[in-house]
């Protein structure tokens, strides 16, 4: 198949960076051909069309894995062989990796691992990718070409469309559902009716899934601007429909996320703790989907800590939830109590303010003189007498003066 060009946008900054610029030249100089035999593919090439921030750069190459390889090292470019048997190699550059993947074609899927043959068809790789807007291709001039003829289109329009057949393209890898929800919320904001039903026929097979593809995918969706509707869709139509626990409220998530993006606080262990209902034991519940960082539940411990403080409308609140939980969780209890109308609106920016620049004190008695000066034993008594008196001291407004027992110790 001989490639067309189907439409060019401007050159961007990161197509012109000697790296990539080089990596492109010794390639395609390497075959004196005039089909491209390397060019950007899928995220990179959409998210240029749209103008939208470009995280991650994948390159796609007709040249298999070992012969890539070899040219690329003959030129003293290091190659990372990080997914050989799916043809995926990895270049590094100044902290920075790109993916090159040679074409290939899946022989075998079982819903979760692909076996996969290489190719030199573009249009056979296209074929097996997951959403139409992730079938475009580019050079490093901006040239886009559309191998399906339909990449071009769904980008112009946002339309989030299975290629091909949704069932087929679901049953080739699960996790595709839920991308399908990722993409329609992020660049879409509605879904193609045929892959929505795909996805609700096949929504059982995602606990076929390892919990940390599921986790990262999740992750993303709440991520989104607006997680709410998202997770509205998803939950009628039985995706992922029992993690949530019964008292899950949804128009509670929706304005806590509202609040979230107003004072730009998004945090995804609060969005979580919502999810759960601000309780730490349906997240542990919903391990049986999701394998959360530990710092996500460390956090969330925190939030519940701050929201267990008398109500952060008053500045000895906040100030003590800044120093027992820090600023992150303080802020994030604030804004859970703010949507409980705990917090009225004007006072808001104030707390958000002292949060953020108000000092963190230091309790300034430690184990050691309660030993030294205090006559006191280490063990389970010295740690309760230590959490008493700081419980003093934050209650005389961090202060140890007129509380006789510190002001001794110090």
């Amino acid at each position: 198949m001989c490639l067309e060009v189907k439409y060019k946008i401007p050159e961007q900054s990161w197509m012109n960076t000697n790296f990539i610029q080089n990596v492109f030249n010794i390639v395609q100089g390497s075959i004196p051909l005039d089909e491209p035999q390397i060019l950007c593919v899928g995220g990179c090439v959409r998210n240029a069309f749209l103008g939208k921030d470009i995280d991650d750069i994948d390159l796609a190459t007709p040249l298999e894995p070992d012969a890539l390889i070899q040219i690329l090292e003959k030129e003293g470019i290091k190659v990372i062989p990080t997914g050989l048997k799916h043809g995926t190699v990895t270049l590094a550059n100044k902290g920075l990796r790109y993916e090159v993947t040679t074409l290939r074609w899946d022989k075998e899927t079982d819903g979760r691992h692909a076996q996969v043959s290489f190719t030199q068809s573009w249009k056979e790789d296209a074929k097996r990718r997951d959403f139409t807007l992730n079938t475009l291709l580019m050079d490093l001039h901006g040239n886009i070409y559309d191998p399906l003829g339909c990449g071009l289109e769904a980008v112009k329009n946002l339309q989030v469309r299975f290629v091909g057949e949704p069932q087929k393209r679901i049953e080739e890898d699960y996790l595709r559902i839920l991308r399908f929800f990722r993409f329609s919320a992020y660049y879409a904001g509605k879904y193609d009716k045929e892959g929505l039903e795909a996805c609700q026929n096949a929504a059982t097979n995602i606990k076929t899934l390892s919990k940390e593809r599921i986790t990262q995918e999740f992750l993303k969706i709440i991520s989104v601007d607006k997680p709410h509707d998202v997770l509205d869709v998803m939950f009628s139509h039985n995706v992922l429909s029992d993690l949530p626990p019964k008292e899950y409220d949804a128009k509670f998530f929706e304005y806590v996320c509202t609040l979230q993006s107003r004072y730009k606080l998004q945090a995804i262990a609060t969005r979580l703790l919502i999810l759960a209902a601000l309780d730490i034991n349906n997240v542990k519940a919903m391990g049986q989907y999701l394998l959360l960082p530990k710092v996500f539940l460390k956090d969330m411990k925190c939030i519940l800590g701050a929201l267990n403080l008398p109500d952060l409308s008053c500045s000895k609140a906040v100030h003590e939830s800044i120093y027992r939980f820090g600023r992150t969780s303080t802020a994030q209890a604030l804004i859970i109590e703010l949507a409980q109308d705990r917090v009225m609106n004007a006072y808001a920016p104030m707390a958000l303010d002292m949060i953020q620049n108000r000092g963190i004190p230091d309790f300034p008695i430690s184990g050691k003189d309660l030993i030294k000066k205090g006559g006191m034993k280490p063990g389970p008594a010295l740690g309760k007498e230590l959490e008493r008196l700081e419980g003093l001291w934050i209650e005389n407004n961090f202060s140890i003066d007129g509380i006789e027992d510190l002001e001794k110790l110090k």
